[in-house]
Parts: C-alpha cells; structure tokens; sequence
C-alpha cells in the first residue's frame, strides 16, 4: 500500500497568515492613521466567516476608499476574504485590484496568491488554484522581502507533491522549513512568529507526506516527534494538531497497528470537520475503513468506504490514492451477488478516473512549463552574473541546463502520456465489460443498408457471430475471400453485411478483434504478459510484430509494451 498525503495550510491559517503578513509586508509604505489599526481590533477577534465583522469592515473599506488609500483598502479585502461566509472569491477580485493600484508588487503578489489559496482551500480546483500561484510567481520572484516568495515556493511544492514528483517536492519543503523556523523564536514581533510557525508546522506537514509516499518511515516517526513538541497547544493550532494526528494513523495502519490508526483518525476528525476540511475528512474515512477491513469488520470497513464516495459526489474532488475506495465496494458487492450496487460504484470509479485523468493532464504540463523550465532558466541567468570572465563556460553551462531541462520536461511529458493513455484504456475495457459483459449474437436491423433477402442477412448474422465467439479470427492469413467461402456465400454479401453491422471494412473489423483479444489477455492473464511481443502478436493472428504494435498503438492509443509494463506495474504497487 502507498501512502500519500497532500494537501495542508489550512484554511484559516493560511487566510490569517496572508492577512497578519499583509499588514506587516507594507508597514513601510501604509500610512500609520490609527483609524485602520482601530477598524481592524473591533472585528479581529470574530471566528472565519463571522458575517458580523462586516460592520466594521465596511466602513473600513468605505474609508480608505474615500482617501484613495489602496493599500489599506487592498488589507481590508483580504480581511473580508476571511470573514465572508460565501463570497471569498469576490473579495478576493476587489483585493487584485486594490494592490494594482497601489502598484506595489509584493502586494499584488499576495492578492494573486490569496486566490489561488481560495480555489486550493475552499473549493479544492487545483488547475485554477494552480493558474493564481504562477502569478503570483511573477510578482513575486524579485521581492526583497522573502517571506511571500517562500509562501509561493511551499504553494508550488503542494503541486509537485500531488503530481507524485515526491522527492522534488520535499526539497521545496526542506527549503521552506528552514526558513520558517530561523523566524520563530527571538525577540520577534508576536505576528511575525506566528505567521512563521504555521508556516513550519505546514511545511513539516508536506515532508512528512512526501517521506510517507516514498515509504521512508523513520523519517516520517523523526518529523512526527519534531511536530509533536512544536505544535502550540491553543486553539488557534487545533487544525495543525489534526494534521499531525492523521498522519500518525497513516503511520501506525503502515506499521499494522490498525486499532491505535483508528483511534489516531478519530482525533484528528474533529478539527478537519470544523473547517470542512472535506479532502482530508475523505481520506481519513478511506483509512479508517482499510484498518477495518485489515481487523476483519468488514461492514464497518464498508460503512467508511461510502462516506469517501459520498464526500466525492458533493464535492468532485479525490485524492488519487483513495482510487481504491471504490475496487473495495465493488468486490464488497460482487461478492454479495448485488449487480446494481457493483454498477453504480463501477460507475463511480470511471468517473473518479476522469477527475484524476483531467488534474494530472493539466498540472502536469502547467508545473514543468511555467514552471521548472523558468527555474532552469534563472539559474543560468544568475551563473551568467556571477563571474562574467567564464561567458563561453557559461554560455555552454546555460544550453546543457536547458537541454537537460528540456530532457526531464521531455521524459516526464511523455511518461505522463502514456499514463494518460493507459488510464483511458482501463476505462475502455471496463466500460467494454459494462456494454457489454458477454458476446451477444447479431439481430437482424431493417435499418440498416443492406439489400440483400432478410434470411440471407440473418445466416451472415448468425454465422458472424459464432465466427466471433470461437476465436476464428485468430487465424493467420484470414481474408474477406476465405471467409465468405467458409461462410458458404460470396465476397459482396459479406463485405455489405460487416460494413453495416460492424460499421468498418473486413480489414479494420479483423484488426479490432484481434486487437481487443490481445488487450484482454493482457490485462487479465500474467503468463500473457511474460511473452513476447512477437510471441503475443502470433498468438493474436498477426504476421509480424510490427504489424501487431501499429495496430495495436492506433486502436487504443499506447503500444503493447507499454500497456504490459504499466499493468505490470499496477498490480505490483497495488500488493
């Protein structure tokens, strides 16, 4: 089993944390009217989303309007951002265009990253979430003042990490772990070291997720201990703790210790269900119902599994680890010989395939060419600064760092393609087996354009079938001619017959079956995928293998070797 955990910063420590550093960030530049410091302490003290700070934060916001103050009108917006129970995204808007006018960077920087934190946070659309921190990169990757920069690179490692890219993500979180914990203690302004410390707690967070993903579990025990002894025990860390107490269940189910696992998700639910931190809740419901099923309670086990499905029909979100949720329910209901329940979570799972599909297309791409590539590129500018006696050492350095960047960007697009590809397969073949879970003879259709006698049409028909139920298109050398002669008819009759019933060619028609015949065997048979490509495409009917890989790469979309590598692939991850 893998265990990957995602996605931190909670909500409303994130919002508290852009709204305390927002303050701060433009000290400097804000004027020091103690009007604005007197709004804010009237409402400050209300919970997120305590619709009664509006009071005070619309006069705020009238205010520094009237002085055409926007910088404080920009602060002002990111404070309604946190106290607006269901329009986040609209101040989020009015913030954006509060910092532009200020012309300062870092703000616009922030107002930019601030939406992205909504998307992540309140609606969990990574691709748009996604769009905002690249912006915000732009912004910000010239600041001076290097807390907001960090706060965009942890934002960054939060996407690498949910791509899989465990061990580039970790190295972001080291980053910013050390960086949050140098403003932590000392004589420090009290939001200064708060801002940091939840900017620590976080990023210990994220590196216990990528240390769990790459099974390095002393690791994970090393940073949990850490966590333990720097997590403040006041309510304004409740949600910090709950992040910590689910990944020590992830870490006690790894160990097999399923009942102490339980009891580590059951403390940790509280604090995620107080936010409606619903990601999490669906993943410790996930987990809660594995270490169930490992104690051998199955209906609880069950019971867990549906509230993950029904946190995913409200909301369209899945961590892709969670995928096997729904294998558990569907086997569950095989085996209880109940076919309507095993359709609808099969359903369920096509669809979680898609989410998954379309997320990892888009992020994927977005990451590594806005991205990594940009990263590459300021190395190289800031190698070209460093010592301008060394122009053609780095003139050649700045090309291999580029074309090695390209290489990377390269493999990884193309690995991901192929998993692309491969995942559109899998929902081939079980909406294959949904359409069509055993060969059904041919009925006669007077729709169809075929002029011929209605019992001529029925024998073909008839004769097709069985055709197609005894595998006699596996044989070699196979043509329209030696068909129709076996079917005791002429050339005409049939090829009308297979145009119109089978909606292409003779040619195409064989191809397909063939090739459909191949790809099952593959998927469930293991002695198939320990043949060769050649031993496979003679087995399917083909003459040669490279024949058997074109066709088989034009029908679904990914060569053999490919698809027997990725399935082999799946089912040893999945042991």
């Amino acid at each position: 089993m893998i265990f990957t955990e995602r996605y931190p910063l909670i909500r409303r420590a994130f919002l508290m944390y852009c709204c305390l550093f927002a303050s701060i960030l433009f000290s400097q530049s804000v004027s020091k009217d103690p009007t604005y410091e007197e709004f804010r302490k009237k409402y400050w003290e209300y919970e997120e989303n305590d619709i009664r700070a509006f009071v005070y934060l619309d006069q705020y916001i009238d205010y520094a309007k009237s002085k055409k103050n926007y910088s404080e009108l920009f602060q002002a917006y990111k404070d309604a951002i946190l106290f607006s129970a269901d329009q986040k995204m609209k101040y989020a808007d009015s913030a954006i265009a509060a910092a532009k006018q200020s012309g300062n960077k870092d703000l616009i920087g922030d107002a930019y990253l601030s939406k992205g934190a909504i998307y992540y946070f309140n609606h969990r659309k990574f691709q748009l979430a996604l769009n905002e921190y690249l912006t915000a990169y732009e912004y910000l990757e010239d600041s001076k003042d290097k807390l907001p920069k960090y706060q965009n690179l942890y934002h960054i490692g939060v996407v690498k990490s949910y791509l899989g890219y465990y061990e580039e993500a970790l190295e972001i979180f080291k980053e910013c772990i050390a960086f949050f914990e140098i403003n932590i203690k000392g004589d420090l302004h009290e939001n200064i070291i708060y801002n940091n410390t939840k900017g620590y707690l976080n990023s210990l967070h994220q590196a216990i997720i990528c240390y769990q993903a790459l099974g390095k579990k002393e690791d994970v025990k090393k940073l949990l201990t850490i966590a333990a002894s720097s997590t403040p025990k006041n309510k304004d860390f409740i949600l910090e703790k709950s992040y910590f107490e689910k990944s020590k269940g992830v870490s006690d189910f790894s160990d097999k210790k399923y009942p102490d696992a339980i009891r580590d998700f059951d403390l940790a639910l509280p604090g995620l269900m107080k936010v409606n931190d619903f990601t999490w809740i669906s993943y410790v419901y996930f987990y809660k119902g594995e270490s169930y099923r490992k104690l051998g309670k199955q209906e609880l086990a069950i019971e867990n599994y549906k509230k993950v499905d029904s946190i995913f029909n409200k909301h369209k979100f899945i961590l892709p680890e969670l995928r096997s949720n729904y294998e558990e329910l569907i086997t569950y209901y095989k085996k209880k010989g109940s076919p309507e329940n095993e359709l609808y979570y099969t359903n369920q799972l096509l669809k979680v395939d898609s989410v998954i599909s379309s997320d990892f297309k888009y992020l994927s791409t977005r990451i590594y060419k806005d991205y990594d590539t940009k990263q590459l590129l300021e190395v190289k500018e800031n190698l070209e600064k460093t010592n301008s006696y060394g122009f053609v050492l780095l003139v050649i350095s700045g090309v291999v760092i580029v074309f090695l960047g390209f290489m990377i960007f390269y493999r990884l697009r193309k690995q991901k393609q192929i998993q692309e590809k491969y995942n559109k397969l899998l929902v081939k073949i079980e909406e294959d087996k949904i359409a069509h879970p055993e060969t059904e003879p041919l009925k006669f259709d007077q729709t169809k354009n075929v002029k011929l006698d209605q019992n001529i049409v029925e024998k073909l028909l008839k004769d097709i079938s069985n055709f197609e139920a005894n595998e006699k298109f596996l044989e070699k050398g196979l043509t329209l001619k030696k068909l129709a002669e076996y079917f005791k008819t002429n050339t005409s009759y049939l090829s009308q017959v297979i145009n119109e019933y089978k909606g292409s060619n003779f040619s195409v028609y064989i191809n397909v079956l063939r090739i459909n015949y191949a790809t099952q065997k593959i998927y469930n048979d293991k002695e198939w995928r320990k043949y060769s490509i050649e031993h496979i495409a003679s087995a399917s009917g083909f003459s040669n293998r490279q024949s058997f890989s074109n066709i088989f790469l034009e029908i679904n979309g990914i060569r053999p070797v490919d698809f027997i590598k990725k399935r082999i692939k799946e089912l040893e991850s999945g042991e």
